[in-house]
């Protein structure tokens, strides 16, 4: 059996992001990823939005590590030189949303996110004319990232300090102890035992069916999910702003947005469509009602506009029967096992807290 200090199992932008945090500490790391590429599901299948932390529960871990992040990424990507753009972004209020655009903006305070400046109907309709709304908040320092490139140079800063990034590699059982994980893995034909000190289980999707597949683990602390698929269209045609313009946040998004690449082109999206296992075909019936969605906000729309772009997955996290709308970071005081350290429900905005996450994984490794 072959023995090595820390396993991370996922090489998304949060697995790659916690191998460099770890090895940059001077820990000797594998990276165990099941596809072929890093990043190949969640991370890069959204809207590689830099999230300025507006819409979580203020001291929840998704507002805390979306506010940490968000710095962090800015700084991050300006020293690495990798590609990105603050340009900001209106979260726009139709008619007899106001008092929920004030509820937004007060959270949005109270959770400690800056930059934020309230926008009047008629300076609405001044600096974005094909837009249509009564009020809108501004804030000034969400952006956009090139999603693959971040990871890329997370990937390198990891393997330059001795992390060993391992593709198609995939974990089919885990013998679970305090500080001893001995991890069955498939690697094409071959088969082999692994055993480590610390485990990362930072596998995105397959966070929760890896837990499945540990042997020892506490059943009380076994949560499931529910899939969320989201749908994108894209915009024939430029884009009519270089901002991101958002509707008011729903039950289980933040709603049919306007994105712009750093290309300049325009999408829409996510829906939120509930399936049974990610599936990542765009589902072209619901064209229809992407349209009615942006025409709230952009009434001119020009008919035919919208062609199927792609999709993405996000999980959904159950813990105890319930809904669990907040990052969860479980660790030896919940489960018991030390050594091991579970990722779940690393949804939106994943990407932008991820080195945030990192650093909070490293400090309680360390």
């Amino acid at each position: 059996m072959e023995r090595v200090g820390t396993v991370v199992v996922g090489a998304g932008v949060v697995g790659l992001a916690v191998a460099r945090a770890l090895a940059q500490a001077g820990d000797p790391v594998v990276v165990l990823e099941n596809e072929a590429h890093f990043g190949e599901h969640l991370s890069s299948r959204n809207s590689e939005v830099i999230h300025a932390g507006l819409y979580y529960p203020p001291g929840s871990l998704k507002a805390e590590s979306c506010l940490r992040g968000n710095a962090l990424l800015y700084d991050y990507c300006a020293a690495r030189g990798i590609d990105h753009r603050r340009c900001g972004k209106l979260i726009v209020a139709g008619a007899n949303q106001s008092d929920a655009l004030q509820r937004l903006h007060d959270n949005a305070r109270a959770a400690g996110a800056a930059g934020l400046t309230p926008i009047s109907g008629r300076q609405l309709a001044r600096e974005e004319p094909w837009l249509r709304g009564t009020a809108a908040l501004h804030s000034a320092h969400s952006g956009i990232v090139d999603s693959h490139g971040l990871m890329a140079a997370l990937a390198r800063d990891a393997e330059d300090h001795g992390a060993l990034l391992c593709p198609r590699h995939r974990v089919t059982h885990i013998d679970c102890a305090p500080g001893r994980f001995d991890l069955r893995v498939e690697a094409g034909d071959e088969r082999f035992a692994l055993r480590t000190d610390r485990l990362i289980n930072a596998a995105g999707l397959g966070a929760v069916p890896l837990i499945e597949r540990m042997h020892g683990f506490p059943d009380a602390q076994r949560p499931t999910q529910r899939f969320a698929k989201g749908n994108y269209f894209r915009l024939a045609g430029p884009s009519p702003t270089d901002r991101l313009i958002y509707p008011l946040p729903e039950a289980h998004g933040l709603g049919v947005h306007l994105t712009v690449d750093l290309a300049g082109q325009a999408r829409f999206g996510p829906d939120v469509e509930w399936v049974e296992h990610p599936d990542y075909r765009v589902d072209d019936t619901r064209r229809a009602a992407f349209e009615i969605a942006v025409r709230r906000y952009w009434p001119a729309l020009p008919a035919g506009a919208l062609h199927p772009d792609y999709a993405g997955v996000r999980p959904k996290l159950m813990l105890h029967g319930q809904p669990h709308p907040d990052f969860l970071i479980q660790d030896h005081r919940s489960h018991g096992l030390d050594g091991l350290t579970n990722l779940l429900g690393i949804e939106s905005p994943g990407l932008t807290a991820a080195l945030a996450l990192a650093e909070r994984v490293a400090r309680l490794s360390g």
